[in-house]
């Protein structure tokens, strides 16, 4: 099969055909030996990624010069309060509280201090509050879905929030996302900036997903799991998840962006 987009009849063919379509595009870039650990910057069944790259080489910046001008935060510019998404408004939002916690590492597993850590999210019904989300779940007025925080001395983040829901895409014939968080980390500079999502384990959406599908290494996709824990789990208050993120090394977490192609 050649590489291209699916095909143009998918509204006609059920989800176990479009994901093994998907499947089958992965396989022959693993055949081809182009198999990675980073999302691909063009993956066929993922449409618009042809669209969101560039198609000529970059141009080399003064990252000092950049990093002159660029915004820069201090430690007191963020508050605690903001890592709690579900106390931003007057009432409590709807769905489910979960805890999301882990460490930020570099590849030899030194912890990353005081590192921005930010996220956006959709709601529980999967709508974001944004003009360009329309499709139509409801809108949460108790949770806007995006927090902040700070890394601790040992590298560690926590946030609590609302287990975020699927939502349509348009990629294709009954496209959906698997449940996700974004994820922004800022180093000391605004140049420094990394972005990735967060999965939540067991989602049946995952071999469907051509965003989730394009980083064509299985054990690399796995990294963008969270692990259920019941030590973070909060009694009769809110479910727990550890996800580590790593930034450098074999075992660097995926981020956007960074693919070959």
């Amino acid at each position: 099969m050649a590489v291209g987009d699916l095909a143009p009849d998918s509204a006609l063919r059920s989800q176990n055909e479009i994901s093994t379509e998907i499947a089958s595009i992965a396989d022959e870039y693993r055949g081809a030996g182009v198999e990675e650990f980073q999302p691909r910057l063009t993956y066929p069944p993922y449409r618009s990624s042809r669209l969101r790259h560039p198609l000529a080489a970059l141009h080399a910046v003064d990252p000092e010069a950049v990093e002159l001008s660029g915004p820069c935060f201090g430690n007191r510019d963020v508050h605690p309060l903001e890592a709690d998404l579900t106390i931003q408004h007057a009432g409590q939002p709807i769905g489910e509280r979960a805890v999301v916690t882990g460490r930020v590492v570099d590849g030899d597993g030194r912890p990353v201090r005081h590192q921005l850590v930010e996220i956006w999210q959709a709601n529980a019904a999967g709508r974001y509050l944004h003009q360009r989300d329309q499709h139509p779940a409801p809108l949460d007025p108790n949770f806007t879905g995006v927090g902040r925080c700070l890394t601790d001395g040992d590298g560690w983040y926590r946030f609590t929030t609302i287990r975020p829901g699927p939502y349509p895409w348009r990629n294709h014939h009954n496209a959906w996302r698997p449940a996700h968080i974004h994820f922004s980390l800022f180093g000391t500079q605004f140049t420094q900036r990394m972005i990735t999502q967060m999965y939540f384990p067991g989602d049946p959406l995952f071999a469907l997903d051509p965003i989730y599908q394009s980083i064509t290494d299985r054990k690399a996709r796995d990294r963008l799991v969270a692990a259920y824990d019941h030590d973070v789990t909060t009694h009769e208050w809110a479910t727990g998840y550890r996800w580590d993120i790593v930034l450098s090394g074999a075992a660097q977490t995926p981020v956007e962006g960074n693919g070959s192609r």
